[in-house]
């Protein structure tokens, strides 16, 4: 029997994890004619070092951490994040780009400020799964409503 590709472990992972419905296809591209195509800069290694940290709180912050979480994802990923603690400081930041891609880090709008996250896969209605830190106080996987996202970026260097 053939061994199962780190995409495919990645899969089988999701969907034991209760995404049964999750459609882990990268995002298509019109300038690559439809297919799937990757962003480029080691999305995989973002997603796979977000996970690395489910459950638990590796800031040691109490509130307000879900941009520093990324921003120590991105870092020991070898990637420069923001530098700041602010959820909104990564609309400005890397390139955009036009919809939910994975590993690409959605930046959300909630009530009273921000949230900030890396997408890990698309569910079965089209919403991006995101792993985030800060939610419920510590790092999950979760399903996030597409009009909460209100922009997508890569990072550039």
């Amino acid at each position: 029997m053939a061994r199962a590709s780190r995409w495919e472990r990645g899969v089988a992972q999701m969907q034991a994890g209760g995404f049964a419905d999750t459609n882990a296809s990268l995002a298509t591209s019109t300038a690559s004619g439809g297919m799937a195509t990757s962003s480029g800069f080691g999305s995989s290694n973002v997603v796979a070092e977000a996970r690395r940290y489910l459950g638990g709180n590796p800031t040691g912050r109490g509130r307000l951490w879900c941009a520093r979480f990324m921003n120590m994802v991105l870092e020991r990923t070898g990637l420069h994040g923001t530098g700041s603690d602010l959820a909104r400081s990564f609309a400005s930041y890397g390139q955009r780009v036009s919809g939910p891609q994975i590993g690409a880090i959605a930046v959300m709008g909630r009530r009273g400020g921000g949230h900030v996250g890396v997408v890990s896969g698309i569910d079965a209605g089209g919403n991006p799964i995101v792993v985030s830190g800060n939610n419920g106080n510590r790092v999950r996987e979760t399903p996030v409503s597409r009009g909460r996202i209100y922009t997508y970026v890569i990072p550039t260097n």
